[in-house]
């Protein structure tokens, strides 16, 4: 008997090896009835008999086995797709999808094998391993989606929620330092205050970076300022959070131009405080302001330098740096400094270029002054 013909003629018997497996992916499976543990599977091995029964060329062949196949029906979702979905809503992970189609295909071969098919029934199966191959790589596409949408929302969400009491304590414990009630009660606010900033910054990233995997980037609002004035600002108050660090700050050429100040003063410092992180302990960040005829540049640099296959890692989301030099006590955040420096660089058309030498490493900023036609930007008036 054919393969196609055979899982259609026993399609209960393979559906109960299916439901069977399913329901021991603990703890996802515990409350599941017998229709969502066979969710679509019916429709799966339909699809895979349909597919068998059809003349097939090599390049399709190919593309099957690699998961490319061409959609052949108009339809939004296939029955492995929509299969991914509902178990990631039912909270099955990656391996336990991956191990349904396992068992699945160890299920259908050893009932069809038990009939000891020809040699040319044989052939059939090349073509269900394909199938098969092509049915998973649907369900890991759609299941991967489905969790970084889950993810990507839950960020959002948390973001927003946390916005409101931290607001709450930030202006209880101003108003606690205000109260003038003595040493031990105005410390305790300051720190109260310092921490909140710290939350503050660490929930910005979070949002940031949530705001960029939904693919809407980083907002930014441009108006016509003199980059000098924000930079010298934003320096000093790193050196006043920061009394310990040294920062150099030189300012040459016509600093004019349409930006965010805002954001780029976050840019800046997360790039200084990086360098803190990452340079040799004790020496000085310098930084670099200068106009040119169509944009501006900005340089960090700070002494010491991390081997050269990591300068394009260090920008990597969620990834903390490993080449800290001094073990700075400057270490609390997400590892999303440098990202989001950078996403901030190009969503005014600028970007970020790191370059390390024995005894230095440089990240170079490169602003243009001014775009005609900012894709997502908007001037503020």
């Amino acid at each position: 008997m054919r393969l196609a013909d055979f899982i259609l003629g026993n399609m209960e018997a393979i559906l109960a090896n299916w439901e069977a497996f399913a329901a021991g992916r603990m703890p996802a499976a515990r409350h599941m009835d017998s229709f969502a543990l066979r969710d679509h599977a019916e429709q799966i091995l339909h699809a895979i008999a349909l597919d068998l029964s059809r003349p097939q060329t090599k390049e399709a062949q190919n593309a099957k086995s690699l998961g490319l196949a061409v959609a052949e029906f108009d339809a939004s979702d296939t029955a492995a797709e929509i299969h991914a979905v509902l178990r990631a809503r039912s909270g099955f992970d990656i391996n336990q999808l991956v191990s349904e189609y396992r068992a699945l295909r160890a299920s259908v071969l050893r009932l069809w094998l038990d009939g000891a098919p020809s040699t040319a029934e044989r052939d059939d199966l090349i073509r269900f391993n394909e199938a098969v191959d092509q049915a998973l790589a649907e369900s890991v596409t759609f299941f991967s989606a489905k969790v970084e949408q889950s993810r990507n929302l839950f960020l959002g969400m948390l973001g927003h929620d946390l916005r409101t009491p931290l607001q709450t304590i930030q202006m209880t414990s101003g108003y606690l330092g205000r109260l003038n009630a003595g040493e031990e009660v105005s410390a305790a606010a300051s720190r109260l205050v310092n921490s909140g900033k710290r939350m503050q910054g660490l929930l910005d990233d979070l949002l940031d970076f949530n705001r960029t995997n939904l693919g809407t980037g980083i907002h930014v609002l441009r108006e016509e300022v003199d980059l000098a004035l924000a930079v010298t600002e934003q320096v000093d108050q790193i050196r006043a959070a920061y009394p310990e660090l040294e920062v150099e700050l030189s300012i040459a050429g016509d600093t004019h131009g349409q930006w965010d100040i805002g954001r780029l003063q976050q840019l800046l410092d997360n790039l200084v405080v990086n360098a803190a992180k990452y340079g040799t302990s004790n020496e000085p960040v310098q930084v670099l302001l200068s106009g040119g005829a169509d944009e501006v540049r900005l340089e960090i640099k700070n002494s010491g330098s991390p081997p050269e296959s990591m300068l394009q890692e260090m920008f990597a989301p969620l990834r903390r740096g490993l080449f800290d030099q001094n073990q700075s006590e400057h270490r609390d955040g997400l590892g999303l400094g440098l990202y989001i420096a950078r996403e901030i660089a190009k969503a005014h058309g600028g970007s970020i270029e790191p370059s390390t030498t024995e005894k230095e490493t440089t990240f170079v900023v490169t602003l243009p002054r001014r775009l005609t036609e900012p894709a997502g930007l908007q001037r503020r008036a």
